[in-house]
């Protein structure tokens, strides 16, 4: 099983691209220099592989490397996935 995490910026999202076809994405919305994630999906016949944290584990480490923006969860999945993993917390946008 091969897995890769690509940034489609026409579509504003990261999609995973699992077994040679798109197995899910996280959409975001990106106004001020964040990067507000407001939907995750995987198609339900790649569920149990893990492939939703490994899509927003990659989407953050771009989000990082890039160095251009903060995020914001409006997604409960990547917002879950913020709380397990403080490792990211440096790339929350303050909600104040």
């Amino acid at each position: 099983m091969s897995e890769s995490v690509e940034h489609n910026e026409g579509e504003q999202r990261f999609e995973i691209i699992a077994d040679g076809e798109q197995a899910g994405f996280a959409h975001y919305s990106l106004a001020g220099g964040v990067a507000d994630f407001d939907h995750t999906e995987v198609q339900p016949r790649f569920n149990g592989r893990g492939l939703g944290s490994t899509l927003v584990r990659g989407a953050l480490d771009q989000v990082r490397a890039a160095g251009q923006w903060q995020v914001r969860a409006s997604c409960p999945f990547v917002a879950t996935f913020l709380k397990r993993h403080p490792e990211y917390a440096d790339l929350v946008a303050d909600e104040g």
